[in-house]
């Protein structure tokens, strides 16, 4: 009688156990820190926008009501609505505090780029777009403000 030995409980070994190691690797990032820098990147995108506005404010209002042309709202109402959705959305973002309504703000001013202002770069705003609702759908991760308010408001529940 032959004995069948049962290799599936160890996995493949040589060069392909090592290769799917490899691929596996990334599994072992922290989800938490994928949070952190998609925060980190989309707030710095739109902080270093709303900078750009208030740095020349009055070409900023020239650009609102020539080049993007918002039906519906004035541009005096448009120009500091977007840079006060920017700045806000940044921060919020940036902290984590509040980061999903941050999200919204800014997946708000994403869509009307993306729908009024420049169409034609939609492959930009679709990265952005992702990255906030990474944020939005799953929340700002361990490394955030919200997260250390949701650990203290139910050690109150208990």
């Amino acid at each position: 009688m032959t004995a069948i030995s049962d290799h599936s409980s160890t996995g493949p070994t040589g060069l392909v156990g090592v290769y799917r190691r490899i691929i596996k690797l990334p599994e072992s990032i922290p989800f938490s820190l994928i949070q952190l820098a998609a925060r980190i990147a989309v707030a710095h995108v739109f902080w270093q926008s709303a900078q750009s506005k208030l740095a020349s404010w009055p070409v900023t209002l020239q650009l609102f009501a020539s080049e993007y042309n918002l039906p519906f709202i004035d541009p005096s109402i448009a120009a500091p609505l977007a840079t006060a959705a920017e700045i806000t959305g940044s921060v919020l973002l940036l902290l984590g505090l509040f980061s999903r309504i941050g999200a919204l703000m800014l997946l708000g001013v994403v869509s009307v780029i993306q729908i009024f202002v420049f169409p034609e770069n939609w492959a930009e705003h679709l990265l952005w777009a992702s990255l906030l609702l990474l944020v939005l759908t799953r929340g700002a991760g361990v490394f955030s403000l919200d997260h250390v308010a949701e650990r203290a408001f139910s050690a109150f529940g208990k």
